[in-house]
């Protein structure tokens, strides 16, 4: 465990693969919110090795068809942070998948552009 990383202990897995594993986020925006996480200690997405893309990638279908089930949500935002500047806090790559329903906000056109709010609505 690199550093007492909280994401080189897989606790809490939802879901996993050879690569990747899956939990909730310990504080979720919104009911169902899911971090996809690399096995290996690595910063950011753009550390990882093209196998874990492709792990990454299939645990995410993987998780949004179970939480398709689970949630019935009506839309996802897929995010990563990738650095300080872009709000990283934990430096062990993961990425949020948030599933979306109807309503959770007024207006939610922009979506992952909210990151910085008065670029957003557009």
């Amino acid at each position: 465990m690199k550093n007492n990383c909280i994401f080189c202990n897989q606790e809490e897995l939802i879901l996993e693969n050879e690569l990747a594993w899956a939990r909730y986020d310990k504080y979720p925006v919104s009911p169902g919110h899911l971090l996809i996480i690399t096995k290996r200690h690595v910063a950011d997405f753009f550390d990882t090795t093209t196998d874990e893309r492709r792990a990454l990638n299939n645990l995410l279908e993987e998780a949004k068809k179970m939480l398709d089930r689970t949630n019935s949500p009506d839309g996802y935002n897929i995010g990563v942070n990738c650095g300080e500047a872009a709000g990283q806090t934990i430096m062990h790559l993961h990425i949020h998948l948030i599933p979306r329903y109807q309503g959770d906000i007024d207006n939610p056109r922009g979506g992952v552009r909210g990151v910085i709010p008065d670029k957003r609505i557009y």
